[in-house]
């Protein structure tokens, strides 16, 4: 029970810190910029702790949901995700358009292994969250759980998607994207947590 909650408290509270910080950092555009840019600068200290200890959070909470939604492969899929955020903080992104302030606005050609290595983290973060709301739609018994999990798995592909499209083009509004999207999956999996504890 106390891991699954630790697993919801993961999930809402990496939205929550990320959506307050962007919102009070000078210098930061929560319209343009990702999520993981917040690690950078003067307080990114703050959003290393938010990938670091939510990912640690839900990694703790999927080795309950094993026992009490009864499937494996829900639980593995979960654990990826939670693994790979608190990766996504071992390794930050490099400063590149116009974040950390000072910072040429521009992408580089060249970036760092830890910046590489943040990017296969994140691969596996977009990927295995819509799995695991495809998994949760299949194994889950109530009808109405199957469509929510059903309808998170879409939302989440096609923005996961869409924000794909906007990093490569360095489109104004990647960062409104991606927290979009971001909301959507974490929230679902906090409450997919909460559900299992229930």
């Amino acid at each position: 029970m106390v891991l699954l909650w630790l697993g919801a408290l993961g999930s809402w509270l990496f939205v929550v810190t990320f959506v307050l910080d962007g919102w009070t950092r000078p210098g930061y555009s929560p319209v343009r910029h990702p999520v993981s840019a917040l690690a950078l600068g003067p307080r990114g200290w703050l959003q290393t702790a938010n990938f670091i200890l939510c990912g640690l959070g839900i990694t703790a909470g999927s080795v309950a949901i094993a026992d009490t939604l009864g499937s494996v492969v829900l639980a593995a899929t979960v654990a990826a995700f939670g693994v790979s955020l608190v990766a996504s903080g071992v390794f930050p992104m490099d400063a590149m358009r116009a974040y950390p302030p000072g910072t040429p606005d521009e992408t580089p050609v060249e970036v760092s292994m830890r910046h590489r290595l943040h990017d296969w983290a994140g691969v596996v973060v977009f990927g295995a969250l819509p799995l695991a709301a495809i998994v949760a739609a299949v194994v889950l018994p109530e009808v109405g759980w199957k469509w929510y999990s059903a309808l998170t798995a879409a939302a989440a592909l096609a923005g996961f998607a869409a924000f794909g499209q906007a990093w490569e083009q360095d489109r104004p509004r990647t960062g409104l994207v991606q927290r979009a999207t971001i909301v959507v999956g974490w929230v679902w999996l906090g409450f997919l947590f909460a559900y299992a504890a229930g």
